[in-house]
């Protein structure tokens, strides 16, 4: 129904139709999840409330919910950024032709992100969260499943003839050992070594049916 204008009841008034965001409204979107991400990855999950990120930010808390009315927009605006972020990287993984003739080049970009403690620190938040937030836990869980689903397509296109079981198998344990070692690899839980390196590298290398840094195939893993 078309609401009615209470001082002219003759006639109808138009609905408003929201304007598009401007480009400075997009900036100052980006700039208060900045602010949000900032406090995200220093002070933990439960120091991210409203008033934390108006103050990161600079602003009013009203400026803040003009963009998020509520925590929970805040929340999966944020999540939403920091995974797609990671995910476009991972997506890079399935249109790396050439980097199968360099399987060194397939993994670097992925392990590099282990190297940088703020991302890491910002992902143990995240999944702190999900373990009590029902939203973050549906945000990760699709993250991850769009992960495997890329490092499956990888291996599908090289490995075509493997049982579509054990390709997502597979995928979904590269993807474990990947974050699982973030952790470790971050200095974290514990620091990286050449030799824990090594054997990384080749069980994700054996994973993705790519040969091992020796030249030779680690098949086998299924």
């Amino acid at each position: 129904m078309t609401p009615e204008n209470p001082e002219n009841p003759v006639g109808p008034v138009a609905p408003v139709t929201p304007s598009a965001p401007t480009p400075k409204g997009h900036q100052r979107r980006a700039a208060l999840l900045d602010a949000a991400e900032h406090v995200l990855g220093s002070a933990g999950g439960a120091e991210l409330t409203m008033r934390a990120v108006a103050d990161a930010a600079g602003v009013r808390l009203g400026h803040l919910q003009y963009y998020f009315p509520a925590r929970s927009d805040l929340l999966a605006a944020l999540l939403d950024r920091i995974l797609a972020a990671s995910l476009a990287r991972v997506a890079a993984l399935a249109e790396a032709g050439d980097a199968a003739g360099d399987p060194a080049a397939v993994l670097d970009t992925l392990l590099g992100d282990h190297d940088d403690p703020s991302l890491v620190r910002l992902f143990t938040e995240v999944w702190a969260m999900a373990a009590h937030d029902g939203g973050a836990a549906g945000a990760v869980r699709a993250f991850y499943a769009a992960y495997a689903g890329h490092v499956a397509r990888f291996v599908r296109d090289r490995s075509p003839g493997l049982d579509p079981v054990a390709t997502q198998s597979r995928a979904e344990v590269f993807v474990m050992l990947m974050e699982g070692a973030a952790l470790f690899r971050s200095g974290i839980a514990g620091s990286a070594t050449p030799a824990t390196d090594a054997a990384l590298r080749r069980t994700l290398l054996d994973l993705l049916g790519l040969p091992g840094p020796e030249g030779g195939a680690e098949g086998g893993a299924a």
